[in-house]
């Protein structure tokens, strides 16, 4: 049976396209908009455009864990991991949001170290019209990662874009501030605004970590995909079955359906196992990417309704 369970899980492996090329696309991203807002800092000497690229240093660390981490999850499923490695995505996000916690501190220190001891900006056009440019760079990278990651069920994928479009907001509200700077000649607008980065960064940390954390410690399935689960079983109660101990999680891409199947006792083994071809299928069809387990019971024997806890 597990030689079976693994031979599946490696088949869905190799047909499914690896996502390691959008990773190399997000590290190519970073790359160049690391040169280019360092430049921009160094043309006008904003210390928001200096946060502004040390963010994009974040990405840069983020983009290359996440093709350590797609490589890892690609992996097929073995004798050791018979669920495979899809988990292993949980650990790239969670290590870019901290990286994000990070880079947010010492954005920070250099802010207040500039809001004490302010210093005049120079070449502000042609610094926000690089900084700019890295920015566009930045969006169109997003959102080709963003469709990929929910098309293919990516969370690092997914957490890659939105950093990445939280560096985009980032960087229109600093590009806003050295604006501001050089219409008012307000210096302290630039510090204060990187603070503000600051403070939106830790909040987009704050969430792939958290997100990270409820996979590693297998958190249900989102309330919208259990209640797939329950129209399926629901039309089967309809029809005389019953079902209880539904327990749902996912790894990675990946979800896990458990349930056990209550049917008359009077039934013989092949039609208990018709039916539960069936749930399977219907669940697996509304939840593609799904591993559905179900354990047969008889519905008017009292020791089937012994185990409906969650500690069984």
């Amino acid at each position: 049976m597990m030689t079976t369970e693994v031979s599946a899980a490696h088949n869905r492996t190799m047909s499914t396209p690896s996502l390691k090329r959008y990773a190399w696309l997000s590290i190519s991203a970073a790359l160049a908009t690391i040169f280019l807002k360092g430049a921009a800092w160094w043309m006008t000497g904003s210390v928001g455009l200096l946060s502004d690229a040390l963010e994009s240093l974040v990405n840069l660390a983020g983009a290359m864990m996440a093709l350590a981490m797609l490589t890892v999850a690609e992996l097929p499923a073995d004798e050791r991991h018979a669920y495979g490695h899809g988990k292993a995505e949980y650990f790239s996000s969670g290590f870019e949001g901290l990286l994000i916690l990070l880079a947010a501190v010492g954005i920070g220190a250099a802010a207040i170290e500039r809001l004490l001891h302010p210093q005049p900006l120079q070449q502000i056009g042609v610094g926000l019209l690089v900084s700019g440019v890295a920015s566009t760079v930045n969006l169109l990278t997003a959102r080709v990662l963003l469709r990929a990651g929910r098309e293919h069920r990516s969370l690092t994928l997914e957490a890659d874009a939105h950093h990445l479009l939280t560096d985009v907001w980032t960087s229109v509200g600093v590009i806003a501030g050295v604006g501001a700077v050089k219409a008012t000649g307000w210096l302290w607008l630039d510090p204060v605004l990187a603070l503000l980065v600051a403070i939106n960064i830790v909040w987009t940390g704050w969430k792939l970590i958290y997100r990270s954390t409820g996979g590693l410690m297998d958190i249900a399935l989102p309330a919208e995909e259990n209640a797939l689960v329950q129209a399926v079983l629901d039309r089967y109660r309809a029809q005389g079955i019953d079902f209880h101990a539904l327990r749902t999680r996912e790894s990675g891409a990946r979800r896990f359906v458990e349930v056990h199947v209550l049917v008359p006792g009077e039934w013989t083994i092949q039609q208990g196992h018709d039916l539960v071809e069936r749930v399977e299928g219907e669940i697996r069809h509304a939840l593609p990417q799904s591993t559905v387990s179900t354990h047969l019971e008889p519905l008017n024997d009292p020791a089937s309704h012994e185990d409906i806890t969650l500690d069984r």
